[in-house]
């Protein structure tokens, strides 16, 4: 079975005093990576006098179950909640011995940790935290930056090297057919078309490329980014090796290679934004 750490580009820690929980997050399954359970004095009484030792030693395992279970190289954003301010003090410790250490696997990724608020450390307030206002944004915001790399990446492509892009519903059923697609871009139009045997195929092919070893994004309409795959027939693809030619295809190819050329110019041109500053 595939590694779930391998696909999961969203992290999160729900925790309170004394109880951690270590999740990775993807679009089917939420999975508990680990749970990190101790013991904290209370605030008053005899055995408050070695509280702070014991919270430092809690926070500390969970930095090692963050270095042991979190790959910055895949998780795009690192949620960590909890109720009052253990959260807060939780990061502030983390950022201390970042530095003392010399944790660079932390300190480079810092900005990827986003702080919010849940009723409990337990893992079941995972749902609540998914449902606030401010991790959805940073999320959507996450996603469209990594939709809009992905589309830069086969606009240069396609200047550099033609023969490794496709797109157009045929061009890229056909790279799908023989596993050349590396990275699949659709339209979440395409899904929601009338007619259920086209929504089939569309889940079929995101399907066969993850199969496939390549990597499907879906692309909302509601991005730029979105609206101007729409532009290229909904879908695309940056292909590991160039599709092999087909010659009873040669004639109509060159007939729409004008056409084409068009649309693509119109594409790779940057919009000018108008100087609307008054002259002086």
């Amino acid at each position: 079975a595939c590694d779930p750490k391998a696909k999961a580009d969203l992290a999160a820690i729900v925790m309170q005093e004394g109880l951690a929980y270590i999740c990775l997050i993807t679009e089917s399954m939420s999975l508990t990576r680990q749970k990190i359970e101790m013991s904290i004095p209370r605030k008053q009484g005899a055995a408050s006098m070695g509280r702070d030792k014991v919270i430092t030693k809690f926070y500390d395992n969970v930095i090692r179950g963050i270095q042991q279970h979190i790959d910055f190289s895949v998780v795009k954003c690192l949620i960590i909640a909890s109720p009052g301010f253990v959260k807060d003090s939780f990061m502030d410790h983390l950022k201390e011995q970042a530095q003392k250490q010399d944790l660079k696997s932390l300190m480079e990724h810092k900005a990827k940790f986003l702080l919010c608020h849940c009723s409990s450390g337990h893992k079941h307030a995972l749902k609540e935290v998914l449902r606030d206002p401010s991790v959805t944004a940073r999320l959507e915001d996450t996603k469209a930056a990594t939709e809009t790399k992905a589309l830069n990446d086969f606009f240069k492509m396609l200047n550099s090297d033609g023969d490794r892009t496709a797109y157009g519903e045929a061009y890229v059923l056909k790279a799908a057919s023989i596993g050349a697609i590396a990275t699949l871009m659709i339209s979440d139009n395409l899904f929601r078309a009338y007619d259920a045997a086209a929504r089939k195929k569309y889940v079929e092919l995101v399907e066969s490329v993850n199969d496939s070893g390549g990597k499907a994004l879906i692309f909302s309409t509601m991005h730029v980014s979105g609206e101007q795959l729409e532009k290229l027939g909904g879908v695309a693809a940056l292909l590991r090796f160039p599709m092999p030619e087909d010659d009873s295809e040669d004639t109509e190819a060159e007939e729409s290679d004008d056409e084409d050329f068009d649309l693509i110019s119109a594409l790779l041109t940057p919009t000018k934004t108008p100087n609307t500053t008054p002259k002086a």
